[in-house]
């Protein structure tokens, strides 16, 4: 594994790239881009996929998203949709500018949200040649219509009530800006299990960075979130082929499903019995299935 930089615009990305072992940088390889998931880093389940796709022979890069973990961008801890999708972007770019990278096999695994921003990316990226998503969510949709997806979207307007009051706070400077997490600090009784599972994968030893600080800013995220759809127009736009990744037990397979039912691109969906939407950051079983499926589908795709 390699730490590395690419500039995106005026922002410097972090990254670490995963080479196969004993791998000739003379020769030209396929490549895939791989995405983290909300409030994630780099060297967690991010990396952990890059590392096992590189052990089954792709040049694999795992980065951190604008305006957090080690990349850089103000204001901090932004979760910005937009941003995120072009984060893709710039991460294909720098891929294309390897020696021992075909620019024509590179493809994208995300995970979680991170697998949304990929469906997004690769709707108007054709550079994009595969991609798999992995307990795909659609950020936008879970914030309007909750976890389950069973919400109205105009559940969400007093929410943007209290955002504009404080940020109007905010901006008259008598109150600092304020955070909020990803996953719940303090679960109870009205928790979906996953997100139960998510604080117990990202706030204990199991999984926690110092640089995962579980928290996004709250007025400016919160406005750029609500209104982003990442499968918007892709019946439409994506026209590449997609594997879909997802856990039968995951109160989030809704999100794979409704992907699946909506892509016309050529598509697989896989969904392994006994899995939650959190089985496939890191317990061996689901992470094994998964890149199996991963590896299988970008060696038939990501062909020269």
């Amino acid at each position: 594994m390699k730490s590395i930089t690419f500039p995106n615009g005026q922002i410097t990305m972090a990254g670490n790239l995963y080479l196969p072992e004993g791998v000739d940088t003379s020769n030209r390889h396929a490549a895939v881009v791989v995405v983290h998931p909300g409030g994630g880093v780099k060297e967690q389940v991010a990396g952990l996929y890059a590392s096992k796709l590189a052990e089954q022979g792709f040049v694999a890069l795992a980065f951190d998203a604008s305006y957090q973990g080690d990349s850089g961008g103000e204001p901090r801890h932004l979760e910005d949709p937009y941003a995120r999708v072009d984060d893709v972007r710039g991460a294909v770019d720098y891929m294309q500018s390897l020696d021992f990278v075909d620019p024509e096999r590179i493809g994208t695994l995300g995970i979680c949200a991170g697998a949304g921003y990929s469906v997004s990316a690769a709707m108007t990226d054709c550079r994009i040649k595969a991609l798999t998503t992995v307990s795909a969510v659609n950020i936008g949709t879970t914030f309007r219509r909750g976890w389950y997806g069973t919400g109205p979207d105009t559940d969400v307007v007093p929410m943007l009530e209290a955002v504009a009051r404080q940020r109007t706070a905010e901006a008259s400077r008598s109150v600092e800006p304020t955070y909020l997490p990803y996953v719940p600090d303090e679960p109870d009784e009205r928790t979906p299990p996953d997100l139960v599972e998510a604080g117990e994968y990202y706030l204990t030893l199991r999984a926690q960075h110092p640089n995962a600080k579980n928290k996004f800013l709250h007025t400016k995220s919160i406005t750029r979130i609500l209104t982003f759809d990442a499968f918007h127009l892709v019946e439409a736009l994506l026209t590449q082929p997609i594997l879909i990744v997802a856990g039968s037990e995951a109160g989030s397979l809704w999100m794979s499903t409704e992907l699946h039912g909506r892509a016309r691109a050529p598509k697989r969906l896989r969904i392994v019995e006994g899995g939650t939407h959190m089985s496939f950051y890191d317990v061996p079983e689901y992470v094994g299935r998964a890149v199996a499926e991963a590896a299988l589908f970008f060696n038939e795709h990501l062909t020269t």
